[in-house]
């Protein structure tokens, strides 16, 4: 039974929109984005390219949390989700209430939620060598996404995916060189043809 008045450092929560990413893309879901990142990537659309210290973040319960929950499926993303130690607890009460949930990390950290979560890693590694993906994660995910700007990323983490062929692999484009990264991406599908492309669709079609 989780701690329903536990609380955890949230950036913002959206309701009843649609995953624009991977393999659950064009499905109804709910938003719950938890503050902090220490990765820093230079890309980051959420703000924490330069740690987010200036962004807003308020301590909320779990059950205020689930009281405004709308979608079938609950979408935990960041920042980086497995830095927060209660990250579990929230991920219990979610199930408990029925809900499908989905967790978007890089990997660097791991606390133990429960089996039935839905893990999408997208690996960060190659931005910041520190924070090398945990070796769990590799075969604990249900899908990877890579993020892709040169085609490089591919092959940085080559021995890795060649390792986990049953997990699916998503190919995303950088959304600020997506022109360029959409060329490269389709070169890369004709290499490994068992790899899908991943859009942003959510941005393609103005929603959050």
């Amino acid at each position: 039974m989780s701690n329903l008045q536990v609380k955890l450092p949230i950036h913002e929560t959206f309701q009843s929109t649609v995953q624009g990413e991977g393999y659950w893309t064009g499905t109804l879901v709910d938003f719950i984005r938890l503050a902090g990142c220490p990765v820093r990537c230079p890309w980051c659309d959420t703000g924490y390219e330069n740690g987010g210290k200036d962004l807003p973040s308020v301590a909320r319960s779990i059950s205020e949390l689930l009281a405004e929950l709308q979608s079938p499926r609950v979408v935990i993303t960041g920042g980086e989700p497995f830095i927060h130690r209660d990250l579990p607890e929230l991920v219990q009460a979610l199930l408990a209430a029925d809900k499908q949930v989905s967790i978007e990390t890089s990997g660097a950290y791991w606390l133990d939620v429960s089996p039935l979560a839905w893990i999408t890693l997208s690996p960060k590694e190659h931005v910041n060598p520190k924070y090398r993906v945990q070796e769990l994660f590799w075969t604990r995910a249900n899908e990877i996404k890579l993020v892709v700007s040169t085609g490089e990323e591919l092959e940085f983490y080559h021995n890795f995916l060649e390792k986990n062929v049953n997990i699916p692999v998503f190919l995303q484009p950088e959304w600020n060189s997506k022109e360029s990264g959409i060329p490269i991406i389709l070169e890369l599908l004709k290499q490994n043809p068992s790899y899908r492309l991943s859009l942003q669709t959510h941005k393609l079609i103005g929603v959050q």
